[in-house]
């Protein structure tokens, strides 16, 4: 395994105790009002301007919330290939990137994903992927807050923005704005 990727599971909580848990719980409605078959071909031609009717964000929601809940843990699956990339600097930090390369078989923001972790306690600080069901734009998710949920450290707050030419998120285009609470893994 990666050394930075083993040092940030740990503080994050740790693999073995993470294989514990089989789901994450939520209280949703539970009658269908409508559905779609195949999701993703229903973004053909987007780009980020395109309006999503409920579907569109339902689909966006589910492949979002599944890969934020599950950051860092998912980086060790099998089929995932992680490296460490150059550091950022972020004002006077320094944090460590890991680039995730994703097998096609994941539904999740695009293939090749950066993982920004603090260079001593090894917490998630930002996510940067390209909307690839939105024309690719590229975006930065700026992460805080954490909570622990059932011995699992994760963010409770994400920012996304569109992310400029110089790899900096735009703060004045707030793409995305979640705040988790309640999370519970059993």
């Amino acid at each position: 395994m990666n050394p930075l990727l083993a040092n940030v599971l740990d503080a994050h909580g740790g693999i073995d105790h993470w294989n514990e848990y089989q789901k994450v719980e939520a209280a949703i409605d539970g009658t269908v009002v409508t559905e779609r078959y195949a999701p993703r071909d229903w973004f053909a031609g987007h780009q980020m301007n395109t309006p999503w009717d409920a579907l569109h964000r339902a689909y966006f929601n589910g492949e979002a919330v599944w890969t934020y809940l599950t950051t860092p843990f998912l980086l060790a699956m099998e089929g995932i290939r992680v490296e460490e990339t150059e550091p950022w600097r972020e004002g006077t930090e320094t944090w460590r990137v890991l680039r995730a390369y994703f097998p096609g078989s994941i539904e999740t923001h695009s293939l090749i994903q950066d993982f920004f972790f603090g260079e001593c306690d090894f917490m998630l600080r930002r996510h940067d992927y390209n909307v690839n069901i939105a024309g690719g734009f590229p975006a930065a998710q700026l992460t805080s807050n954490y909570a622990v949920a059932n011995g699992i450290h994760l963010p409770t707050r994400r920012r996304a923005y569109t992310r400029g030419p110089d790899r900096r998120p735009i703060l004045e285009m707030l793409m995305v704005s979640i705040d988790f609470s309640e999370v519970c893994f059993e």
